[in-house]
Order: structure tokens, then C-alpha cells, then sequence
């Protein structure tokens, strides 16, 4: 396995050149950073070009990389990270882009590369916040029509800033401030004495 990202690795370099920002190994695939404004050229690469044919998009979601490490990230705050296969290589491979503005990340659609993108898009931009330009029809897909903020960003509180329930008088949901106070749940872990200990 190893032997065969080596190669790829090599080949990607040979490809992307100084269009790739960096390469890094971890658990048996390889991630490859492109900065924001080479995306769409170098995703299209990585699908038709002989030898990296990455024809399938499996998968695209966001990262908030805020308090990332014990808050020591100096890096850029949001990033979309891209999960590519080639069926004729048998080969994966993932692309992380990074938007340029932490406090309104935008990012090209790739909906133009790979169609079945446009719902990961939604989502991202739905769950982050992440606007990507070009796409066809971007609104909210997961949360309500009203719903204010991007809930998977790591600042977002908890309980989230509204509750909605229904309303017997009005005959309708009806939305108010949250009423429970926030608070921060620590598991409690209980071990037996001899935890840990060789048992005979």
C-alpha cells in the first residue's frame, strides 16, 4: 500500500505541481491541499487526467478548525474537504481547500465537476455557513426555514438561541428564547480498583 501512494504521490506532484500546497500520509490515503483559487482547475484535472481518473466524488463536507489542537490552529478557520475515488485505479484520495475569509467563507462550486455535489454543498452551507458561488440553488437543507446560524460551527451554543413549540392558543409553532440554561455535560467515568491491573 505504501508503495502504491508513493507512486501516486509522485504522480500528483508531477500533475498539480506548484498548484498543490502540501501532501501529508494518514491512515492509508493521502490529503492533498489546492488553495481556494485553483480548485475548480485542479479537481478537474484529477478527474480526467490519464492516470489520476479520480471520476467519482464520494463525499464533501465542511471543518471548522476553530479551537482545533487545543486552540493552537494559526491556519485558516473553515475548509471543505473533498473524498475522490478512481474506479480504474482503485485509488482514493482527499483534497482539503481552505476559504480565504474566516468571517464569510466562500469557496467556487464544484457543482460543475461533479453534479451529485450540489446537495454536499447545501448541507455545508447549511451546518457551516460555507457559501459556495456558481451553485445552482443554494438555500438551507437540514434546518428550519428560520433558522438563524450555522449549527455545526464549534462557536454555536449548544441549546442554540431559539426553541419552537406549538402554541394550542394560536394554533401554530410559535418560536421563543431558549429557557434552559446552558450548561456543560463531563461523563462521569467509574472504574472497578483493579482497573488496569494483570488479573490472574
Amino acid at each position: 500500500m505504501a508503495a502504491d501512494l508513493t507512486t501516486l504521490r509522485d504522480h500528483l506532484s508531477g500533475l498539480l505541481g506548484d498548484k498543490m500546497v502540501s501532501v501529508q500520509e494518514r491512515l492509508e490515503e493521502l490529503t492533498v491541499v489546492v488553495k481556494a483559487s485553483d480548485l475548480l482547475s485542479v479537481l478537474a484535472t484529477l478527474r480526467d487526467a490519464e492516470g489520476a481518473c479520480f471520476e467519482q466524488m464520494i463525499d464533501l463536507c465542511g471543518v471548522d478548525y476553530l479551537d482545533y489542537g487545543d486552540g493552537a490552529w494559526a491556519g485558516k478557520r473553515f475548509a471543505v474537504v473533498y473524498h475522490l475515488m478512481s474506479v480504474k485505479n482503485n485509488q482514493r484520495l482527499r483534497v482539503r481547500v481552505f476559504a480565504e475569509e474566516d468571517a464569510f467563507p466562500v469557496l467556487p462550486s464544484v457543482t460543475g465537476v461533479w453534479s451529485c455535489a450540489n446537495w454536499f454543498e447545501r448541507e455545508a452551507f447549511d451546518l457551516y455557513g460555507i457559501v459556495f458561488t456558481g451553485h445552482p440553488d443554494l438555500r438551507r437543507l437540514l434546518t428550519d426555514y428560520g433558522f438563524v446560524g450555522s449549527p455545526f460551527r464549534k462557536d454555536f451554543p449548544l441549546s442554540g438561541h431559539v426553541e419552537m413549540k406549538y402554541d394550542p392558543a394560536q394554533q401554530r409553532v410559535v418560536y421563543q428564547p431558549v429557557s434552559i440554561d446552558p450548561r456543560e455535560v463531563t461523563p462521569r467515568i467509574v472504574r472497578d480498583e483493579l482497573y488496569g491491573s494483570v488479573r490472574g
